[in-house]
């Protein structure tokens, strides 16, 4: 089950699923977790022409790293998490809505030359291998399903975000590396996934929320509120998104 955020909605801010959306105008501002590119990017797309005149301006970077600039003023209305973790670093104008959940899956390019089997290959000296660092949520969820499988991987890079450990699977530079199922499905047929048991306990839960500074509140709750709608609901989960 979803964490109990999951069933929170942002105060005074969001309307529940399915309702009416608030009316929004003007530029919005989004700082979203990297494995939210094409999906958000989609629903960008969609918010722009249900609310014209309007434009959704996106940061795609690794939650930590959109979290500080967040602390360090950068002009933010929205910030979408791959983890709760990251959230709770900066000032909301309401409680995080938990919107989406994802689970890790081993990504190797297409062939699978260096035959990838499981996480106990992420052990092997030979194999070139990716992983998120640990700061990130995905290199957090990694930690965690090499703990729960009593491997220790000996990665050859560890990047800042999914998507730069996606590209050295889909470049060909490494054997493997640790993703995000949603990211295994966009790369296409560049890449190829293998799911593994201990991915179940280590499902990361996504929040949003209007930051409390947001230069246009108003703009930001509609955004969310799109997020949340069942159109929102119905493009992430066809983006391989488990929703609430």
């Amino acid at each position: 089950m979803f964490r109990t955020a999951a069933a929170v909605v942002l105060a005074a801010s969001l309307t529940a699923c399915g309702a009416a959306e608030p009316t929004g105008g003007g530029d919005v501002a989004v700082f979203a977790a990297a494995s939210l590119t094409e999906v958000f990017t989609e629903l960008g797309r969609q918010y722009e022409a249900d609310h014209p005149g309007t434009r959704v301006r996106f940061n795609f970077a690794g939650s930590s790293a959109l979290a500080r600039q967040i602390d360090q003023g950068a002009p933010a209305d929205v910030f979408a998490s791959a983890a709760p973790a990251n959230m709770a670093r900066v000032s909301t104008a309401g409680e995080p809505a938990v919107f989406a959940r994802n689970t890790l899956r081993i990504a190797v390019p297409a062939g699978n030359p260096g035959r990838v089997a499981g996480l106990a290959d992420f052990a092997r000296e030979e194999a070139r291998i990716a992983l998120c660092a640990e700061q990130v949520p995905c290199g957090a969820a990694a930690a965690e399903v090499f703990r729960a499988a009593g491997v220790t991987p000996r990665p050859d890079t560890l990047e800042q975000d999914v998507k730069a450990a996606l590209t050295k699977v889909r470049l060909g530079e490494v054997d493997a590396a640790l993703v995000y199922t949603t990211d295994v499905r966009a790369a296409g047929a560049a890449v190829e996934g293998i799911e593994f048991p201990e991915a179940a306990g280590a499902a990361n839960d996504y929040p949003i929320a209007v930051l409390a500074n947001a230069p246009n509140a108003a703009g930001a709750a509609a955004f969310v509120a799109h997020v949340r709608s069942d159109r929102g609901r119905a493009a992430l989960a066809g983006a391989g998104f488990d929703v609430p």
